[in-house]
């Protein structure tokens, strides 16, 4: 199974494990150099698990598609952020990019659409919202533009399907993260503790 969730902190792995079963167990992908930077971040996320770094620049589609496969032949959830990183607005997912869904066509796993709010921003007692939608699948999001046979991959024709994959998925989500977002906004107050907020990423 595919997970394709919406983006908004660092601490959004951890929403999404709390909200699936414990099993099968989940797997992300995870920036090797903001992830593993400190020794004691390597400590928590090699305890917590379920984290594969990625090095970006100079790591094609292909090792990705290798790693989902990997996962979901094990019998374990492969999960994706489309948006490719945590820099959207608070109430809308940023454009997605076309990964997820070349992830997507090649491995043809059951994609389960997941919409988070209330992480871009961390304190004490923030309030969060997850939301699991109904799972679908490459053929259910494309409809009627789903072809007889899938083009070959790495071609301008699996690109062109992809973009079309990755524009269905965006409007599935998007609108549900707008929703949750509005359960999620605090009264203006003191926000004690907000140095949480870049505990795991820069100060953007």
């Amino acid at each position: 199974m595919l997970v394709g969730a919406a983006h908004r902190g660092w601490m959004d792995p951890f929403l999404v494990q709390h909200a699936l079963p414990p099993t099968p167990r989940a797997w992300f992908l995870g920036g090797a150099a903001t992830a593993f930077d400190r020794p004691w971040k390597e400590r928590l996320l090699r305890l917590v698990g379920g984290m594969l770094p990625v090095w970006r620049g100079g790591v094609g589609i292909d090792h990705h598609v290798a790693t989902a496969r990997a996962v979901l032949d094990a019998g374990a959830v492969f999960v994706m952020f489309p948006e490719g990183g945590i820099a959207g607005p608070p109430d809308r997912p940023s454009a997605f990019r076309v990964g997820t869904a070349l992830i997507a066509l090649r491995t043809d796993a059951p994609i389960v659409p997941f919409a988070m709010a209330g992480s871009q921003e961390l304190y004490r007692r923030k309030r969060f919202a997850t939301r699991i939608l109904p799972s679908t699948s490459v053929a259910a999001l494309l409809g009627g533009d789903t072809p007889a046979n899938l083009p070959a991959p790495g071609t301008r024709e699996e690109f062109a399907l992809a973009r079309v994959l990755t524009s269905r998925l965006e409007a599935m989500i998007a609108p549900v993260v707008a929703e949750l977002h509005e359960r999620t906004v605090d009264p203006p107050g003191r926000r004690r503790w907000r140095r949480l907020t870049w505990l795991f990423v820069g100060r953007r």
